[in-house]
């Protein structure tokens, strides 16, 4: 049997390049508490994502939970179900109750002519989340935050990189969260980051990601730890030399999948949003009344050792740690697509004759 393709691929560097770049930590001893590596990588990210202000976190889940806690959100927060369980898991951490929104069929975003029937005077904020590189009508979401005085905090895991119109996603919203986890486009190893304009919320976060310590002998928050160490920000500052070389591998890989699999009926692809200057994340496919659906795709890949993924299914709203605990809207837009989706295999390095491969054994 051949090697096996797996639904993803960590981006590493070469290994001599990542040494030389941790080496001088031998000398330094300074591996944590924001290091000289740590405040590079910052400084290099703001300079990327053409952003004022960035914030590095051991991951992107507690880059999530903290934005929430700084920017004081209370009561309802409205977002969507169609996501990985942390976006939701973050907001009913801080105390706070998920109202769920349907998504879009053709981009699996925020439907935001839905969002406003679902404020109510308990709405403090909007997570919208962009999927699979898929930008969410930000326009739109800043006009209803701004007629409702809204926060908005964008979970932008997915979204590493990507332009809106020239502009950089990181600059929309209240701030941005963006995951660095080892199957995302720029990885450091685990990590995260909180991309935002206010800069009187940087001493906030960086207070709240350690321990509440505010200067030393005093500690005026009740908060954990969330910093990113020097390891992980040595990975950074080497992946992200080549994370535009990475995009457009990347780029390769999705438009051999859009040739091959574009005209076949029943099998419905995510569209290029215009504007969007995409990072090619995933590459998703609803099994819409083909000859096979979703779960015998994926156990014929399987056998053929191509792991693909269910992702998302199931919907965050479906999970049975919620049940119970608060209303759950229904949104059956988003219902349909996670019973039918499958993200296909889709990393820079992934060669385009296994595409090709993986296409025939979709369509035979």
């Amino acid at each position: 049997m051949k090697n096996p393709i797996q639904v993803t691929r960590s981006s590493m560097p070469m290994f001599e390049e990542y040494i030389e770049e941790i080496r001088d930590l031998w000398d330094s001893h300074w591996l944590t508490n924001m290091g000289i590596k740590h405040n590079q990588l910052e400084k290099q990210l703001r300079d990327y994502l053409m952003v004022p202000n960035v914030s590095l976190f051991t991951n992107g889940h507690l880059a999530l939970e903290i934005a929430i806690e700084a920017l004081e959100l209370t009561g309802e927060v409205i977002t969507t179900p169609f996501t990985f369980a942390s976006t939701t898991h973050a907001i009913v951490r801080k105390g706070l109750t998920p109202v769920f929104c349907d998504i879009n069929p053709e981009d699996y975003t925020i439907q935001t002519e839905s969002i406003e029937e679902l404020i109510t005077e308990k709405t403090s904020a909007i997570i919208p989340v962009h999927v699979y590189g898929n930008i969410c009508n930000v326009n739109e979401i800043e006009r209803i935050a701004k007629k409702h005085n809204l926060k908005v905090i964008y979970d932008a895991a997915h979204a590493f990189g990507v332009t809106v119109n020239g502009e950089s996603v990181a600059n929309y919203g209240d701030a941005s969260m963006f995951s660095f986890h080892a199957t995302k486009v720029f990885n450091t190893i685990e990590g995260g980051a909180i991309a935002f304009k206010d800069s009187d919320l940087k001493d906030t976060l960086n207070v709240l990601k350690n321990f509440g310590i505010t200067s030393q002998g005093s500690i005026d928050y009740v908060a954990g730890n969330a910093k990113m160490n020097e390891f992980q920000a040595a990975m950074g500052l080497c992946n992200l030399n080549y994370v535009d070389e990475e995009i457009e591998k990347r780029k390769k890989v999705f438009k051999k999948y859009i040739e091959l699999l574009g005209d076949i009926k029943g099998i419905k692809l995510s569209e290029p949003q215009d504007g969007i200057n995409s990072n090619y994340a995933y590459f998703p496919v609803v099994f819409d009344d083909y000859k096979y659906n979703r779960d015998v795709v994926l156990e014929k890949l399987s056998n053929e050792n191509i792991y693909a993924r269910k992702y998302f299914y199931p919907l965050t709203s479906e999970f049975i740690c919620y049940q119970d605990s608060f209303k759950i809207q229904e949104t059956p837009i988003a219902s349909y697509i996670a019973d039918r989706v499958l993200t296909l295999p889709l990393f820079s390095d992934l060669s385009l004759e296994e595409v090709e491969r993986i296409c025939e054994i979709i369509k035979k």
